[in-house]
């Protein structure tokens, strides 16, 4: 087994709506991967909005520029050998094909996983609070719900979380990981 310390840094962004077990599964297998003596960060999506991102709203504008800041730290973390966990929503498609490609053009790996949970599922777990307090009037522009959420065509990976455990997800994703020479 490697140490990791000679292996390649990477991207893992981790797309779906709210709710969807992106963060749950980000650091399950952020905490595999460190076990194994790899470096890994999870950038969760909540923390960047209020550190590197204050300010931002929510509308398309806002959420390409978050979507791009957060796909830069990702891309600097992972071309220093770190395995950056990126669970944000990301809700269009070409903000997440401008990521791709800021690390195609740097050479850094970048994987894409859908998490692919139903939104009646994910309102059940509202995690948050947001699907009652959208349901309620209080709240407008949720991702799946009343503003859009363009799912990946082509991810490397796509997880339906309803019906497998988080260690189930995580492995799907360490499993990626390894098939690709990066755990």
């Amino acid at each position: 087994m490697s140490s990791g310390t000679d292996l390649p840094g990477a991207t893992v962004w981790l797309t779906g709506l709210p709710s969807a077990g992106k963060t749950t599964i980000a650091r399950a297998v952020a905490d595999r991967l460190t076990a194994t003596g790899r470096r890994a960060e999870v950038l969760d999506g909540d923390e960047i909005r209020e550190f590197l991102s204050a300010g931002l709203g929510f509308s398309r504008e806002d959420r390409d520029t978050n979507v791009r800041r957060i796909g830069f730290v990702a891309e600097l973390l992972a071309s220093n050998g770190v395995i950056a966990l990126v669970p944000v929503i990301a809700p269009y498609a070409d903000s997440r094909k401008a990521v791709r490609a800021r690390h195609d053009a740097e050479g850094t790996a970048y994987l894409e996983v859908h998490v692919a949970t139903p939104v009646e599922v994910c309102s059940e777990r509202d995690v948050k609070g947001l699907y009652a307090r959208q349901a309620a009037g209080e709240l407008s522009g949720l991702t799946g719900v009343d503003d859009p959420y363009e799912a990946p065509t082509d991810p490397e990976l796509r997880i339906g979380t309803h019906g497998r455990t988080v260690a189930e997800s995580a492995d799907a994703v360490y499993a990626l990981l390894t098939e690709r020479g990066l755990a």
